[in-house]
């Protein structure tokens, strides 16, 4: 396999600047309005069970959160291999902030469990869209000795807006209810799209007519076992902290609070990333991203489980701030080395491994939580923890150490 070329350090930094600040602004419009629903999906549910089931609040929310990461599992190769083909990539980004948005507004319109499960199942092909195309977008924008810090902004960005979402969500239902609040969310990712349309300028993709770039994405061509222990980690991370939204109830009546103080402690994680996530960017690439991403999960494994064992809101607060610290290091760093690793031709489908696997566990720590909290409720903490010490395991022993010129 040979590395793919770092693009000339003689490019505009200025336009190159630029492509990854709006982008990433463009991310945090559209993370605030969708992680908005974190607080109102578990509360809306609750408020309109469907009739004659015998399920829990926990196992409906649990199918309902899956279906957004399933579906994205499902498209993001198949979208991977469409960026891989084509010349921009922009496109792909504002069609997926189009649906996005306009399956957060749909919400209001809800009338039965099922529209909602179908209506995550549509913002869930937005978002397939639009991840790889931005992360691969970025990549490309970059140099290897400084795509840490890239993604590292980028995260934070991200991440700012996931941490605002839960908060703005329970602020909003409190005081305005549930439609105010869907509003409030497409409108913020409306606000992305402009971004993006505006500012963005994007180089078209020179190798979009090679012979290589219209294989698939079953090609074993881009299949490296270190991406995919990549995919693994972010896979086991993603499993980690996306529990919690699944067991909203649950927390509310063990913790006896109410829905804006499991959105301080939801977001808890969040606030904590955004403070570490750029400078740990910064710091893989001149240490390496190996040594940071086998911390993060060798750390967050008790970290998860302090979850489980929380007695107040303080703790469930605390947990979740040690998530943050820790998820920082094995993210921003995971993506800037898929970037390393990948092949000029085929970026989007190898980039699209590591967000395949983001979204996988996106989908399965809800079920994860919703199933084995049936048994006892600190379980699924347990199991996950265990998972994240056998994803250190992995990177340890499949994923090269690679030296930037700047170690």
């Amino acid at each position: 396999m040979t590395i793919r070329k770092s693009s000339s350090l003689k490019s505009s930094l200025k336009e190159l600047d630029r492509t990854i600040i709006v982008l990433a602004f463009a991310r945090f419009a559209d993370a605030l309005g969708n992680s908005i629903l974190i607080i109102l999906l578990p509360l809306y549910i609750a408020s309109s069970p469907p009739p004659n089931s015998t399920w829990s609040d926990a196992a409906l929310v649990s199918v309902v959160v899956a279906a957004y990461g399933l579906i994205n599992i499902i498209l993001q190769p198949i979208f991977g291999t469409v960026i891989d083909r084509i010349r921009f990539r922009k496109p792909l980004i504002m069609i997926g902030l189009v649906i996005m948005a306009g399956g957060t507004l749909a919400f209001s319109f809800a009338e039965s469990y099922t529209s909602l499960l179908v209506i995550r199942l549509v913002q869930g092909i937005g978002v397939s869209l639009t991840v790889p195309a931005s992360l691969t977008l970025i990549s490309s924008a970059t140099v290897r000795e400084s795509r840490g810090q890239a993604m590292g902004f980028y995260s934070t960005l991200r991440l700012v807006g996931f941490a605002l979402g839960p908060l703005v969500g329970g602020y909003l239902h409190v005081n305005f209810g549930f439609n105010v609040s869907f509003y409030v969310g497409a409108g913020t990712i409306f606000l992305g799209l402009i971004m993006v349309q505006i500012w963005v300028k994007e180089t078209p993709n020179h190798v979009a007519d090679s012979t290589e770039s219209r294989s698939s994405f079953f090609d074993r061509d881009i299949w490296n076992v270190s991406i995919l222990s990549l995919g693994a980690a972010m896979f086991v991370m993603a499993c980690a902290y996306s529990m919690m939204g699944t067991l909203e109830n649950e927390f509310n009546a063990r913790l006896q609070q109410t829905a804006l103080g499991f959105g301080i402690a939801s977001s808890a994680l969040t606030f904590s990333r955004l403070l570490v996530q750029t400078p740990l960017g910064q710091l893989s690439d001149r240490i390496g991203r190996k040594p940071l991403i086998i911390a993060g999960l060798i750390l967050m494994a008790p970290a998860t489980v302090l979850l489980g064992l929380a007695g107040t809101t303080l703790h469930l607060t605390g947990a979740r701030m040690l998530q943050g610290v820790t998820s920082a290091a094995i993210a921003a760093p995971a993506l800037a080395m898929v970037g390393d690793l990948s092949t000029e031709n085929n970026a989007g489908r190898q980039m699209s491994i590591a967000t395949t696997g983001f979204f996988l566990g996106i989908a399965i720590g809800p079920l994860i939580a919703g199933y084995f909290s049936s048994y006892f409720f600190e379980l699924p903490f347990f199991l996950v923890g265990f998972l994240l010490l056998l994803g250190a395991m992995l990177v340890y022993w499949k994923v090269p150490r690679i030296e930037n010129s700047l170690a």
